[in-house]
This record gives structure tokens, sequence and C-alpha cells, in this order.
């Protein structure tokens, strides 16, 4: 059984030598192969995989001349792979304590697991949120009214995204798991075509969830497996566009997934969650960034 890891890579030059590297030296039982897909990086990435290449880590690359999103990389890369599982990773990704390998056996052991996420650490060890529950209209309700902020009710209400560190600590089943580490058994992929194109940053990988939960593919989360994830390290959106890129995420997901009628109630209250954050973030606590950031949002939905 073989795996074929995906590295969608912009701009992290030192971090994909890490990630590399961690790879390398954490994955000892699982046969595997790297493709690595450049969305147009300015540094001379050909030259660095050559390097690494020479170290004996086994990799390819794809070069595309622009920033094509993450989503395109990632079906670049599929059409290059050969392994029977296959593994979406972020190039700002530190690899610990073996958990490829656990990950994998993992889902060799067990056939009701299809997609599998694992534990996400911050550049402290401090646990990341990685997973959630699909955005039905009563979740994005919680999310822009902040109600799923509020400790008692993290674990019962089944959010969007998921900020309980409890919730972590445990093996279940879940919608979600966030697509910095993303494994899936090849039949998932064959069978959904891979990620929506359409969707150039946040929520594809909710959209390739859901896909595949609705074909029958069973999703996991487990803490046995671990990993860092400096992404404040990578070179990502400003917060303005951030904040659109989820509200534009979002709107794609139903106008895609959701019946017509559902996608008028949405944009409401991401007006509305949009409106709050403006007073919360720009007038209460003073910040212009994230002011104009909802602004913005505002308008755009």
């Amino acid at each position: 059984m073989t795996l074929s890891i995906i590295i969608p890579s912009y701009n992290t030059e030192k971090l994909l030598a890490c990630c590399l590297h961690s790879i390398y030296r954490q994955t000892k039982e699982t046969d595997y192969e790297v493709i690595v897909v450049d969305n147009g990086s300015n540094y001379n990435i050909k030259h660095q995989i050559r390097q690494l290449a020479d170290k004996k880590l086994k990799i390819k690359l794809i070069q595309n001349q622009c920033n094509l999103g993450f989503a395109k990389a990632c079906n670049q890369g599929l059409k290059k792979t050969a392994g029977d599982y296959i593994l979406f990773l972020n190039s700002d990704t530190i690899i610990l304590d073996e958990a490829i390998d656990k990950a994998v056996n993992l889902l060799k052991k067990n056939k009701n697991i299809d997609i599998l996420g694992c534990q996400l650490l911050n550049s402290d060890k401090t646990i990341q949120p990685s997973a959630g529950y699909l955005p039905k209209l009563r979740q994005i309700f919680y999310m822009m009214f902040f109600i799923d902020d509020l400790p008692f009710l993290k674990e019962i209400i089944k959010p969007f995204h998921q900020q309980a560190i409890a919730f972590y600590q445990k093996d279940r089943a879940v919608d979600w798991v966030t697509g910095a580490f993303l494994l899936v058994r090849r039949e998932v992929v064959d069978k959904i075509k891979g990620f929506d194109e359409d969707y150039f940053m946040y929520a594809e990988e909710v959209d390739f969830c859901y896909r595949a939960k609705k074909a029958g593919f069973g999703i996991f989360y487990t803490p046995s497996a671990r990993i860092i994830h400096l992404k404040e390290a990578s070179p990502r959106l400003p917060g303005e566009r951030a904040v659109l890129g989820e509200y534009k995420g979002l709107k794609l997901f139903f106008q895609k997934n959701k019946p017509a009628w559902e996608l008028p109630i949405l944009r409401f209250l991401l007006k509305i969650g949009a409106l709050l954050r403006v007073f919360v973030f720009g007038i209460l606590l003073n910040n212009g960034e994230k002011k104009q950031a909802y602004l913005q949002a505002f308008k755009l939905v």
C-alpha cells in the first residue's frame, strides 16, 4: 500500500524545506512519493527541489506560472499520483512523532474511515482548531452572533468551526477536516473527482468533505497523529482578503450545495455578522484593519 503526498506551495521556501525534511525523518513505515505543486513562487524552487531530491527525498515538481489556488494545485498533483492513499499537506507543516505512519495505519485498520484529519498544533504546541460541522444556516447563525464562542455551548451545538480545545483530545467523527492535513483513500478522489476548482482559497476542503460524505464516505479526526501548522509564518492573504475569502467561500458553498431559498437567508446572516464585527472590532476595540475588512465583507454579500 503506497501513499502520495501532495503539497501546494507558494513562496514558502524555508517552510517547504522544513516540511519535506520532516516527512523524510518521521515517515519510516509507509512507502510514499511527494508531489510539490508550485503556484508561481518568486524563487528558484526547481533548484531547491533538485537539492532536496539529491538527499534521497522522492519528489516530483509541478510548476505553475501564477497562483492558481489550493484546489487547482491539488487537482494537478492528483493527476501525477500513484498511491492507494492521498495526503493533501500544507507546505507550512512539520510532521511530528511519525504522524503520517500513524494516520495511514489507522486508515488501514479501520474501514469506516475514508478521510482523516490529525491534531494540528501551533508553534508553541498548543492545539489549533482544525475541524467542524457542515455549514447549515443554524451554524452560520451561531457563528455570526458569536454564540459558538460561548464556552458551555462549543461542544453541543456542532459549530461550523469547532473552537473547543477539549474537542480535539479524542477520536471522533466530524463533517470536515482542514486541508492542511487531509488524508484520503484513493476511492474518495476517484468517486468525487477531487476538489472543486471554483474555490480559490477557503471552504474548498469543506466542499470536498461535503461531497465525500454525500457519497457515503466516513470522515474522522484523530489526536493520535500530530503535526505543527505554522500558519502564522507562511505568506497568507492579508486580513481583509482573508475575511472576504471566507465570505466568498460560504456563499459559493451554499450556491452549489443548498436549496436556492437558503442563499438570501445566508446573505442576510453574513451581513448582520459583518456589521456586528464592524461594531465590536472596529469601534469597541478600535481595530481599523478589521473594521475595513468587515465593511468590505458587508458590501460583498
